[in-house]
């Protein structure tokens, strides 16, 4: 999962399930922006609940009454309190460019090593530390949130960091029988592995070092 420009909680916009029939063109505009702010004063609530308070003890109950929406408001839009908490990390990323590219100078090495060291800031905010970490934990035992968090956010973010590889692939960077996916992984991989399991320290440092030992490969040179 990233802040935008760490590409962990991701860049791809999204929008609560459910919501379609306040939004439809039928419906009042006066209808569709008290919609929204209940919306978004419900996803507020889930973001800053599950930091004070831990996964384990949000309720649907407790983000209604800090959002100062009924219950039922809730349930009509998301079927589980991991269902908001995933839209919650979506509405952070929402914004005028629904499909930011990586940067692009031309260095695939110093642009890599800036995506992943906003990466490691965001993994290492406390802001994003507990709800991050609850919500993978949600993702693991619901299929359906599973499914949701692949189409709606992992699928565009894999993409968004294909482009930028297939860049590197067309200015000859990198091999063009690359396996993209693999890749990606092994990016990326490290980083979050290395947080989720707290097995060392997360600094810039480290993001730099998996970059090269990606870039240059593991055999002598």
């Amino acid at each position: 999962m990233t802040a935008p420009h760490g590409t962990t909680l991701g860049t791809a916009p999204g929008t609560a399930p459910g919501t379609t029939p306040d939004t439809t063109p039928g419906t009042a505009p006066g209808t569709r922006r008290r919609s929204e702010a209940s919306r978004r004063a419900i996803l507020t609530a889930a973001f800053e609940l599950v930091g004070e308070v831990g996964y384990a003890k949000l309720s649907i109950e407790g983000i209604a009454a800090r959002a100062g929406v009924g219950k039922q408001t809730i349930y009509r839009w998301w079927p589980s309190k991991g269902a908001v908490l995933f839209d919650a990390f979506l509405m952070l990323s929402e914004g005028p460019d629904d499909s930011p590219a990586l940067p692009d100078t031309g260095d695939l090495e110093a642009d890599l090593k800036a995506v992943l060291r906003a990466t490691v800031a965001e993994l290492n905010d406390p802001r994003y530390d507990e709800p991050m970490r609850a919500l993978n934990t949600e993702i693991l035992h619901d299929p359906a949130l599973a499914a949701a968090y692949a189409e709606r956010l992992d699928g565009p973010m894999k993409e968004l960091k294909k482009q930028r590889l297939r860049s590197a692939q067309r200015a000859g960077q990198l091999s063009g029988d690359l396996d993209l996916d693999v890749a990606i992984e092994m990016l990326w991989g490290p980083l979050l592995n290395r947080w989720l399991q707290r097995s060392g320290p997360l600094t810039p440092e480290y993001a730099d070092t998996v970059v090269e030992t990606a870039l240059n490969g593991l055999r002598p040179r």
